[in-house]
């Protein structure tokens, strides 16, 4: 059955990737209390992790398009987890994770990436809180991680 939130993502021209496996002693998705968190995801293209420091080797549209791919994945992750994405009722707070040099200071306009893929999608339900924060440095040397609270029902 294709739900209102598939015929979305055909309107946008998304395929969702294939949800990552955990890299470390972790589980991608914790279902309590009808919240999912979503354990950190990077940035795949075409199979390949996007990494780099954003403000040295990465430019902001990088970054920001990396942001997107996070939010590809987390989405990815939810519909693995719940089967369908109609059950999101809520993007509570996205956390963003930024692979910054010490100059960089624009983590809000590449958390972009990720918040407007979310309401691109869900509409009104997709507006969430969220944290943008620079790093020295994030696993594998990815560009961007995002973690992610969602409201399921």
């Amino acid at each position: 059955m294709t739900t209102h939130i598939d015929r979305r993502l055909e309107e946008l021209g998304i395929t969702l990737p294939e949800a990552a496996a955990p890299v470390a002693a972790y589980v991608p998705v914790v279902e309590a209390g009808g919240l999912l968190h979503i354990s950190g995801q990077l940035p795949f293209k075409d199979g390949q992790l996007v990494t780099g420091r954003l403000g040295e080797d990465v430019a902001l549209e990088g970054g920001t398009e990396a942001a997107r791919l996070c939010g590809l994945m987390l989405l990815a992750q939810i519909k693995k987890h719940v089967g369908d994405l109609s059950r999101v009722t809520r993007i509570v707070k996205l956390g963003v994770f930024v692979n910054s040099a010490a100059t960089f200071t624009d983590q809000p306009k590449v958390a972009n990436g990720a918040s407007e893929l979310m309401a691109d999608v869900f509409g009104e339900a997709g507006k969430h809180a969220r944290s943008a924060v620079g790093v020295p440095v994030l696993p594998l040397g990815a560009a961007v991680e995002v973690d992610a609270i969602v409201q399921i029902g």
